[in-house]
């Protein structure tokens, strides 16, 4: 971040006693440049960004109620918007991230076309997003800082003395738009190598936080997809370590690594490990394979792999495609191994256990088992809209009213009818529309979550408005559709992009103009602009 602005001023002063440059430039547009200029590189960004993670675990730490929240955001533009609601509505962003998802880019940002979550899109997407992200957020703080130096300007031409050390202070207390991103990179798109060579460019594009998951990255699938492969730890830790190197070369030293857990949902495996010695991560690897007794009616065949298990042989159940199964309702005991393996033997920071419904307490029993071996252990949570949440907490709290005999189980219907808008306003719609207003206090809580995100808000949040404005657009209301829903809500809610010229810097070149202009600038902010409406906004 930039020095205060009289320290700024200082320097330049130095430079040019005379208060401008032999070429006509003042020092009062240098300062305003300099402190404009947020970051001088992305990688500089992910160094701070990376410590303010670092100071947001600590306080998590002493009190699991200052958890840290974030919205998966596909385009700069929605996570500018993100935090620029969100600095309005709470006055500031701190505790907010943003969420960078494979999911939207294999999706929506790749040059493929819409693609399924199973790392198909290209490398670079997730760069470049990374990349956009920051330069929206770095463009916030130009716009906001402009205003700001708008009213500094005024107050010196009115000769406000106060003003003017008004506006200083606001200048020097101002709060910037960039926060850390939680970057995801999927499986590693490839060996651990090529994990180390993307780590290092979604470091450069300003990454702070990795997310890196256990799967198979050929055979990589979508967490809430059925399919799943996953790698023996050794593996998932040499990943690790590649991004761990990659921070550490580029000089991210509080670099944080997320190591996600897909083994919940995952029943196969694609090779058998190598095991040195018992209790060796291999062997502990090893024994949760689906075998089968090798008798004169299943001997072992030209082409098997034989498997020594308690001083006789043994066949893992292989499918045609070479795939390895592991034993049936194995999934927690597995979930709970490998987190213990990437804190204490991979070096993650966090975990993220990729569940199939959102319930505190399966989550919480999962974490009281982790930290018995590693009593800091802390989650970042998907709170996913794959799950369908309503209906899950519905049928949460139907069976949690029966089993304490509040209600009879003909009370309410146990399929899929509880969805019903008719149930809306019942104790138990009530019930369960509390229970989502507390899911993340309560899972951050009594579950270990010091992140909670929710990976594909954006992707929903413009397929359900764009259905709306196109009912009314292309229906009867028209005009009024989108006024009603859109602009008049943008005036009355204070969202500042109503003024859509200046949300996207007119008025800094505006400010650029006149700087190496003056009186010649020709601007667009004249009275004939037709944004001059919105003023009273």
């Amino acid at each position: 971040m930039t020095a205060p602005y009289s320290e700024i001023r200082q320097s330049v002063l130095q430079r040019y006693p005379s208060g401008q440059t032999p070429g006509g430039v003042s020092i009062d547009d240098i300062i305003q440049l300099k402190i404009q200029n947020t970051y001088s590189t992305h990688l500089d960004i992910a160094r701070d960004m990376a410590k303010i993670m670092r100071t947001d675990m600590a306080a998590y730490d002493q009190d699991p109620t200052k958890f840290t929240q974030s919205l998966g955001c596909w385009s700069g533009f929605h996570a500018q918007q993100m935090i620029k609601a969100v600095k309005r509505q709470r006055g500031s962003a701190k505790g907010v991230y943003v969420y960078l998802s494979g999911w939207m880019v294999a999706g929506l940002r790749n040059r493929w076309g819409h693609l399924p979550d199973q790392s198909m899109h290209e490398k670079t997407a997730v760069v470049d997003l990374i990349e956009e992200i920051y330069t929206s957020l770095r463009q916030a703080d130009e716009v906001a800082l402009n205003d700001l130096f708008k009213n500094l300007k005024s107050a010196r031409d009115a000769g406000d003395s106060v003003a003017e050390q008004k506006a200083i202070a606001a200048i020097d207390s101002f709060e910037s738009h960039v926060v850390p991103i939680i970057a995801d990179i999927d499986a590693g798109f490839g060996n651990e190598h090529a994990t180390y060579l993307l780590a290092k460019e979604l470091i450069k594009a300003g990454a702070c936080c990795l997310q890196i998951e256990n799967q198979v990255s050929d055979a990589k699938q979508c967490g809430h997809q059925d399919g799943k492969v996953t790698v023996p730890r050794e593996d998932f830790i040499e990943k690790l370590r590649a991004c761990r190197l990659a921070f550490e070369e580029l000089g991210v030293d509080d670099g944080v690594i997320v190591a996600r857990t897909d083994s919940l949902g995952a029943s196969l495996t694609q090779k058998v490990p190598v095991s040195q010695q018992p209790g060796d991560l291999a062997s502990e690897y090893i024994k949760w394979l689906k075998t089968e007794e090798i008798t004169e009616d299943n001997p072992a065949r030209d082409g098997d792999l034989v498997l020594a298990s308690d001083g006789g042989f043994v066949k893992p159940v292989r499918l045609p495609n070479g795939l390895f199964a592991f034993k049936d309702d194995t999934g927690r005991a597995r979930v709970i191994e490998d987190c213990i393996t990437s804190l204490k033997e991979g070096g993650a920071d966090l975990l993220w256990i990729e569940t199939a419904t959102p319930d505190v307490m399966e989550i919480a029993s999962m974490v009281d088992e982790i930290r018995k071996e590693v009593p800091n252990a802390k989650l970042t949570y998907n709170n996913s809209p794959s799950f369908n949440w309503t209906l899950n907490l519905r049928k949460q709290v139907r069976a949690q009213w029966i089993a304490e005999g509040k209600i009879n189980e003909d009370a309410y219907p146990d399929g899929n009818e509880l969805m019903s808008a008719e149930f809306d306003e019942t104790d138990l719609g009530r019930e369960a529309d509390q229970r989502l207003r507390e899911f993340q206090y309560d899972i951050s809580t009594k579950a270990g979550v010091f992140h909670n995100l929710i990976t594909l808000p954006t992707f929903h949040l413009t397929a359900k408005g764009m259905d709306e404005l196109s009912e009314g657009y292309f229906g009867e209301d028209r005009m009024l559709s989108y006024v009603g829903n859109i602009q008049r809500e943008e005036i009355r809610r204070g969202i500042s992009a109503v003024k859509h010229q200046h949300e996207v810097g007119s008025d800094l070149g505006d400010t650029f103009k006149e700087m190496v202009g003056g009186d010649r600038a020709l601007k667009a902010g004249g009275t004939k602009n037709t944004m001059n409406q919105f003023e009273a906004a």
